[in-house]
């Protein structure tokens, strides 16, 4: 997966994570769905990972398509 192809899946992960996020506002999320939204947070987190990792590689003069999706408890094991 390219950097675009990236982009558009995080994209399409965003819009989806938005209507749920405004159905669970309206009282009208399932468990289903908050299943699913919890689900969309993790590999969204994982996207980003990624085309971080592609662009920190890209920079460093690095193969990008070395990068590889890191497990959700590495990515989401993050702290700032």
């Amino acid at each position: 997966m390219d950097d675009q192809q990236l982009v558009e899946r995080i994209n399409e992960l965003a819009s989806t994570e938005h209507a749920l996020w405004e159905s669970e506002a309206r009282g009208e999320a399932s468990d289903a769905d908050r299943q699913r939204l919890k689900e969309l947070q993790v590999t969204l987190d994982q996207c980003w990972d990624l085309l971080h990792q592609r662009r920190a590689r890209r920079a460093a003069g690095l193969d990008p398509d070395d990068a590889k999706v890191r497990p959700a408890e590495e990515v989401e094991g993050y702290t700032g």
